[in-house]
């Protein structure tokens, strides 16, 4: 079963990881996004604009000024967020983009410490491929992952053929820091421009080549256990930023902060080389059902192979 599949009733389901329950993403800016991909006026208005990086910029600013942050407690309170994680009183945000990026405080999110596990890179909904090469039901029936458009590298591309891929997708409402998902040697992120469109799951059922379109950020982890490993941080439509803050070249650690986004929602991609490392059977159950497993950052997602 694909994502479109279970899309037909026009809602986006996922499995909860602490509840095992199938729920309903509420979606922001919900009435938009469908106008968008599922409107003949939305679509050029897509082409023309909206994936644009200057409105993502422009909107950007927005979220920026002062009077952004009269948005804070109302979106709060509407999508059901716990204030008790934040590292800092909600009353100290100067606008809507520094409570978008904000930090939480350590113990909210715990980090797997097994030397052999790997673990989410971010909060989000996450899907897992064992072989990416393989996969021909990405998003919708017959779609490959076209991984030497995606890492713009045809030798790099070549190193992961059937290799594994964790993908995990960021909404608005998740908490928008991304972290390493295991120890090791951190190169220099390599920048691939590119368009802005949404990767929500009803953009990525019309168009799921948007991974290997869009504006991305590539870095090489020269990890402990797990080969090399490729994190890729993907923008998408209100996310013109893609920040690093971790130091290029030198040693992190597993959970270290790697950096953020700035304002809309957005995506991590994992790539993994053969035979390196086991996800966990529940995200690969749910994956084939064509649904995502919403988890936090820092909780055990895989092992080392043999």
């Amino acid at each position: 079963m694909t994502v479109e599949d279970n899309l037909a009733n026009g809602e986006i389901r996922y499995v909860d990881r602490y509840s095992s329950e199938l729920k309903t993403e509420k979606i922001y800016g919900e009435r938009a996004l469908r106008w968008v991909y599922g409107n003949p006026l939305g679509h050029i208005a897509q082409w023309l604009l909206i994936r644009r990086w200057i409105v993502s910029a422009y909107y950007g600013r927005i979220m920026d000024e002062l009077k952004s942050s009269l948005k804070i407690k109302p979106f709060i309170n509407k999508y059901g967020l716990d204030e008790s994680e934040f590292a800092e009183d909600t009353g100290e945000y100067l606008s809507f983009n520094e409570f978008f990026y904000r930090k939480l405080k350590p113990e909210s999110r715990p980090v797997d410490e097994s030397v052999n596990s790997v673990i989410f890179p971010a909060d989000g909904r996450h899907m897992a491929f064992a072989n990416i090469s393989s996969e021909n039901n990405f998003f919708v029936k017959g779609q490959s992952f076209d991984l030497v458009q995606f890492l713009c590298d045809e030798d790099l591309a070549k190193r992961y053929n059937g290799g594994s891929m964790l993908l995990s997708r960021l909404c608005p409402v998740d908490y928008h820091r991304f972290h390493f998902p295991c120890s090791g040697n951190a190169g220099v992120p390599r920048l691939i421009n590119g368009w802005l469109y949404s990767v929500n799951p009803i953009a990525l059922v019309k168009r799921p080549k948007i991974f290997w379109e869009n504006k991305r950020v590539v870095t090489s982890l020269e990890s402990d256990h797990f080969g090399k490993v490729q994190i890729v941080e993907v923008g998408a439509t209100m996310v013109g930023s893609i920040l690093q803050t971790y130091m290029p070249g030198e040693r992190v650690v597993k959970g270290e902060e790697k950096g953020y986004f700035a304002f809309g929602g957005s995506s991590v991609v994992m790539l993994f080389e053969k035979d390196r490392m086991q996800f966990d059977p529940d995200l690969l159950k749910n994956t084939s059902n064509g649904l995502e497993t919403y988890a936090r950052f820092g909780e055990h997602m895989g092992e080392v192979l043999g």
